[in-house]
């Protein structure tokens, strides 16, 4: 099991996560969404697409853009619809 941890909590985990480009995607679901607030923040990736971000709030810390998913990305990576990944500032553990 995968898991994601910021600020040692975990804030997402699953058996089903995705690597793309360096990267480990876990599905939308098996995040904790308590965590997770909507940012107004999007930014443009040529190779997947226009991201859409999150920032991670756990007690009173806070990553400003911790997390980033691709509501619509580019069709030779529609894989990744649904899945999120994280800044450098979350650990990931398998």
């Amino acid at each position: 099991m995968a898991k994601a941890i910021w600020n040692g909590i975990v804030v997402a985990e699953s058996n089903q996560i995705m690597n793309l480009g360096g990267k480990k995607y876990f599905p939308h679901p098996s995040v904790k969404s308590n965590y997770f607030i909507e940012s107004e923040r999007h930014s443009v990736c040529p190779i997947n697409g226009t991201a859409n971000y999150y920032h991670l709030q756990v007690g009173d810390k806070r990553i400003e853009n911790g997390a980033h998913y691709f509501p619509n990305p580019n069709p030779k990576v529609k894989s990744i619809q649904n899945f999120i990944g994280f800044d450098d500032d979350v650990e990931i553990r398998e």
